[in-house]
């Protein structure tokens, strides 16, 4: 939550109150004077103290296994959303999930109420890590690891960045591979272009990792939970 807003709902000050607090050095995090009135915090991870009060913020934050078939949207006539997943009473008009996964792809989704974190999360500087199990209808090869590592180049020219890819295991009966892929972009519909390129088609594709979050070993399609605490201070270096 921006710091100015948490202290406008709290204290209810006026813009040139809200200006003298940060001047005055009222305004701390985690025992630090902040001056960025903007600043994303939330005080499961911060200690904040405006004019001797400490101060809690509401955010909320799911962490979803997106099933497929499902869509990454707040409503849909056809289908079923990634909203609907959740119980009626973790549903919140607020909510938004941050980024999107195709319908027919499932893995991990963040859903929370809090946009610039969402904002940060997504933004090309910050170089956040997506980890993708997929399988392919082809034997994966050598060649095609290190097409990857160049950089794929899609059937319309643009070239993607450079991607770590792995191969996890081969059905040689029936010609397909399964692999896991880490990308640091979000183009449209990327991961499937990036194997057509290579003239293999993805069969099934799960996100198991996005930047320090990951999906537990067991967790099932449908599954979601509320960050825990950890999880949340994993997110920290994101909250600027």
């Amino acid at each position: 939550m921006r710091l100015d807003k948490l202290i406008e709902d709290n204290l209810h000050t006026s813009r040139k109150e809200m200006k003298r607090l940060f001047l005055s050095g009222q305004v701390t995090v985690d025992g630090r004077k902040e001056t960025q009135q903007n600043k994303n915090v939330d005080s499961r991870i911060h200690k904040i103290i405006v004019a001797g009060k400490e101060l809690f913020t509401n955010e909320v934050y799911y962490l979803l296994d997106k099933p497929a078939g499902v869509v990454t949207a707040n409503s849909d006539q056809k289908h079923q959303t990634v909203f609907d997943c959740l119980t009626l009473k973790d549903q919140r008009v607020d909510l938004y999930a941050v980024g999107r996964l195709d319908r027919d792809t499932s893995g991990l989704l963040l859903l929370t109420n809090n946009g610039q974190l969402g904002y940060d999360l997504l933004h090309p500087e910050k170089k956040v890590t997506k980890v993708y199990e997929a399988w392919i209808n082809d034997i994966v090869t050598a060649k095609d690891i290190a097409a990857f590592q160049a950089g794929i180049v899609f059937l319309d020219g643009t070239r993607c960045q450079g991607a770590h890819l792995e191969i996890l295991a081969t059905n040689k009966e029936k010609g397909h591979s399964f692999v896991r892929l880490a990308i640091q972009e979000g183009k449209f519909h990327q991961v499937k272009k990036m194997f057509l390129a290579c003239g293999k088609k993805v069969i099934t594709l799960r996100r198991v990792a996005m930047g320090p979050l990951s999906l537990a070993e067991n967790s099932q399609p449908g599954d979601y939970h509320l960050l825990t605490k950890k999880q949340l201070t994993l997110l920290k270096p994101y909250f600027r």
